[in-house]
């Protein structure tokens, strides 16, 4: 653990850079996910159809298939970004799949009468999904948006795979091949990193669903 001690200034740039990209992608994917997740329960069929399409696409590609057409494909026509902004970009599309799916099954279990109530109110599909069917969604939804949440941050280890740099896998990369340091106590730095970020979630995540199974 001597090398861990040694290079704290190191681990903790990696561990500040990998937790900026989770927030970033984890937002993103958040906004994104719940978008899609309201086109899947469209009654306009375009938009039914883009969220399937979406997620059946998304789904089922490796995440590293997704960064690679991202980093190394968008600049072939003309697109050109950070590494970075292309890692973040990446999760975001790859994580708000599972996010869609995770707000469209919380949709789905809100009672139909309550969708049925705010029509006769005269609300339209849109005002009825904000204000009366997502507020009770997302509430049931909390455990599963979780998972999610917490398996991008332990995907974002593979956006180091792709220039990024300075991330804490780039990190555990720089002190085991560049500097030649004993692989073990490297990569228990790193892994000491990534719990640092999923543990803490993982509480916040369980005090948050407590909080809103007492209202529900």
């Amino acid at each position: 653990m001597r090398v861990v001690v040694d290079h704290f200034d190191l681990y903790w740039h990696g561990f500040v850079k990998t937790l900026g990209i989770c927030l970033w992608a984890g937002t993103g994917a958040l906004v994104l996910g719940t978008l899609l997740g309201a086109f899947r329960v469209s009654p306009i069929p375009p938009l039914r159809a883009t969220g399937t399409a979406y997620v059946t696409l998304v789904r089922n590609c490796p995440l590293t298939v997704v960064l690679f057409f991202i980093a190394f494909g968008l600049p072939e026509v003309g697109v050109n970004q950070s590494y970075y902004r292309f890692a973040v970009g990446g999760l975001i599309i790859y994580t708000a799949a599972f996010v869609c799916e995770a707000v469209r099954s919380g949709i789905n279990a809100v009672p139909t009468g309550q969708a049925e109530a705010a029509r006769a109110i005269g609300l339209t599909f849109g005002q009825s999904l904000r204000f009366i069917v997502m507020p009770q969604a997302l509430r049931t939804v909390v455990p599963p948006l979780g998972s999610v949440v917490i398996a991008m941050v332990k995907n974002s280890a593979i956006v180091g795979a792709f220039g990024v740099g300075g991330e804490l896998y780039d990190v555990g990369a720089s002190l085991t091949g560049a500097q030649g340091f004993a692989a073990l106590p490297v990569l228990t730095g790193v892994v000491l990193g990534y719990l640092a970020i999923t543990i803490p979630a993982g509480l916040g995540l369980g005090v948050l669903e407590r909080k809103v199974a007492v209202v529900r």
